[in-house]
């Protein structure tokens, strides 16, 4: 397993009236953040915040390349983000312990913190697929060019961690400094991962390696 420290390539907040930072997701032009009871959206070249929508919304953020997923305590809602909408809902599979959300080949995959695991599961029905073990309390989740990345916080002390989706094994640990915490982490498809600060209220930008670099 190869080990690193993170490179924080930018620190994003903390923003007006957000106490709280979790889920995190990248539309192809702005940075979506869950704080609470609204999701934010951010142009991560200026630094502000450009929209807002009302909504529950405390964990996991995921973007399908049209809609908006969100994880409100017990349940995933999907939600419009031209009208912010909440269009269905379905159960989450962690029992309101769900942290991180992604969306990768057609399904979500859910961090569930304390259940230290990821969940696959159908985003129509919220049907359970198959569930990764991971040694750790998981929070954000994301997929980018077929590598399936998930966050951990563990006390003072988190990581991103590069897994083998088949097995849980890790191949790759970023490590945070210490006292940053990573509660959501979503890829921008190219050498970025935004993480969510969780009670810091930021969101931070940490450089992700390249495969070609192992």
């Amino acid at each position: 397993m190869k080990h690193s420290k993170a490179e924080i390539l930018r620190e994003y907040g903390p923003f007006p009236d957000v106490k709280q930072v979790g889920g995190v997701t990248y539309d192809g032009r702005h940075v979506w953040f869950a704080s609470g009871d609204r999701l934010n959206a951010f142009d991560p070249d200026a630094g502000e915040v450009v929209r807002s929508i009302d909504v529950a919304a405390h964990a996991g953020t995921a973007f399908d390349g049209r809609y908006l997923f969100q994880i409100a305590e017990d349940r995933i809602q999907k939600i419009d983000p031209k009208t912010g909408a909440v269009l269905s809902t379905i159960p989450a599979p962690g029992n309101g312990r769900d942290s991180g959300l992604a969306w990768a080949e057609g399904t979500l995959w859910v961090g569930d913190y304390r259940g230290r695991k990821i969940h696959q599961i159908d985003p129509e029905t919220g049907a359970l697929l198959r569930s990764i073990e991971s040694n750790r309390f998981v929070t954000g989740v994301t997929w980018t060019d077929g590598e399936l990345w998930h966050a951990t916080w563990e006390g003072d002390e988190s990581d991103i961690r590069h897994i083998e989706p088949e097995t849980g094994r890790v191949l790759e640990c970023i490590e945070m400094p210490a006292g940053i915490g990573i509660s959501g982490l979503e890829s921008d498809g190219a050498d970025r991962l935004y993480c969510g600060g969780g009670n810091s209220g930021k969101v931070r930008a940490v450089r992700r390696p390249r495969a070609s670099q192992s």
